[in-house]
């Protein structure tokens, strides 16, 4: 027998619950009905509408030896309540931000034979996420998290139905959907781009040191020497990420907890390194375009390399000591691995996103601004007459194109990324950030050689202090 206890939903909107007095022993199971806007209610039959159900098989009252228990029926909008939040390395997306609770009087019900069915209902789908039952477990991660352990889903066109073996808080997680061959085909893009990357790389640095000896205003000149030191060291940066990435891929797999944390800890200041570097060619560009009030530092190169290459290694250093790197895994949906990396693993994703992703934040937004600017007072320069040359088009294209390169605009594809929503980005960005030695080599190579004098020409004219000088970036 069946009471409603308290047939009017209590709390508001963001929580509402329906209170039922259930006596033992009832085989034919309990039917219920849920929605968002009105919260759980009773219904007599499965028919279909716009409303999720819920099943609770006769199995649940069995143990309650006549006697009748309460069962409580929340359904909770999360937002509103500010609970159940997610970890940082869940992406996933909470149906409606509607999670529904269910209990049995005051026991834990689990293990059942005959599972609960709960019927999310939903519009159609984008094929760029996969429904995935879930509920939540407070023992997981530091403050609870959502698993699907115990729970199968079947998936529908209009609705999706969840078989759970116990009772607890249950909703639907919309993952973005993460194809085994497409992740397996990035892998094989990026390896070939890095490969790619690392002889162009080392065609990069052969030809600096082949103008070195061969050209005297190479070693003479101050601001050749600096520019072009400046892009070897990011070009030698780019070397060393596009080698620990390929070392990473190889042997990730199966190394040693010690070894995938040391190759993890490498692999992140490599890649701090790159970022350091572009904002050491903003900073340079900043003093060659923008202060022009003559600017002398004592061993510029010199310091330069100590900020490029050291700033890295405390960083490293203090994700090292609070345990932020291991083994990374990327999965599907249904749990299984398809990419083994040595990186920051999921229990410190928060250091990703402040050393990564808020780094290069900041300096890419620090380079667009300083680009903004350069580009600007090149183009009233040449537009006022201030500045005499004749310069190609296409050496100033160039010279830009490749500006932005040095300056790390191909890195910000990772922000258009997110998810799986937009695959023809995250190929393209594999394949731009993979080349990128390649195309500082081609921009190198033409723009300094054969004649060496032209490179203070390549790019643009400035006026300091009522003078006119011929500087370049490359």
């Amino acid at each position: 027998m069946v009471q409603a206890a308290r047939p009017a939903l209590s709390g508001a909107a963001r929580l509402q619950a329906l209170h039922l007095n259930v006596s033992g022993g009832l085989a034919h199971g309990l039917l219920l009905a849920f929605s968002p806007g009105q919260g759980p209610m009773m219904i007599s039959s499965m028919e279909e509408g716009k409303a999720g159900k819920i099943w609770l098989p006769g199995e649940v009252f069995q143990n309650l030896s006549g006697q009748a228990a309460r069962v409580v029926v929340t359904v909770l909008n999360i937002q509103q309540l500010g609970m159940f939040e997610q970890e940082d390395n869940q992406t996933g997306q909470v149906l409606d931000d509607t999670v529904v609770g269910i209990m049995v009087g005051d026991m834990e019900i689990s293990g059942l034979q005959d599972p609960v069915h709960l019927t999310f209902a939903h519009q159609q789908l984008p094929h760029s996420v996969t429904p995935l039952c879930v509920f939540w477990e407070p023992s997981k991660g530091h403050a609870g998290s959502w698993s699907s352990s115990g729970c199968v889903t079947q998936p529908g066109d209009k609705e999706t139905v969840c078989y759970c073996d116990h009772l607890t808080f249950f909703t639907l997680l919309l993952n973005p959907t993460v194809d085994r061959s497409m992740a397996q085909t990035l892998v094989a893009v990026a390896n070939t781009g890095c490969g790619v990357a690392v002889a162009f790389s080392i065609f990069t640095i052969a030809f600096y040191i082949f103008l070195r000896c061969n050209y005297k205003q190479f070693r003479s000149e101050e601001t050749l020497r600096i520019n072009l030191g400046l892009h070897v060291n990011l070009v030698s940066s780019l070397l060393l990420l596009n080698l620990a990435f390929l070392l990473n891929s190889g042997v990730s797999g199966g190394a040693a907890p010690g070894l995938c944390s040391a190759l993890g800890g490498l692999t992140h200041y490599c890649l701090l390194c790159c970022f350091t570097w572009m904002a050491l060619e903003g900073s340079h560009l900043y003093l060659l375009f923008i202060k022009v009030l003559g600017t002398y530092i004592h061993h510029y190169l010199a310091k330069l390399c100590l900020v490029g290459w050291g700033f890295p290694v405390l960083v490293v250093v203090v994700a090292g000591a609070i345990g932020s790197y291991g083994e990374y895994s990327i999965r599907t949906t249904d749990h299984q691995t398809v990419v083994h990396l040595c990186w920051i693993n999921s229990e410190h994703l928060l250091v990703h996103y402040i050393t990564n992703c808020g780094y290069f934040g900041l300096v890419f937004l620090f380079n667009t601004a300083i680009f903004g600017v350069v580009a600007w007072k090149n183009c009233h320069l040449w537009s006022t007459g201030v500045v005499q040359g004749h310069c190609k088009a296409w050496r100033v294209a160039l010279a830009v194109v490749g500006l932005f390169c040095l300056l790390g605009a191909t890195w910000a594809l990772a922000f258009l990324s997110y998810g799986t929503s937009s695959v023809p980005i995250l190929y393209l960005s594999a394949i731009l950030n993979s080349l990128q030695g390649l195309f500082i080599f081609i921009w190198l190579v033409v723009l300094y050689y054969p004649k060496a004098e032209e490179t203070t020409s390549s790019l643009s004219h400035i006026t300091r202090n009522d003078r006119t000088m011929a500087v370049s970036q490359g």
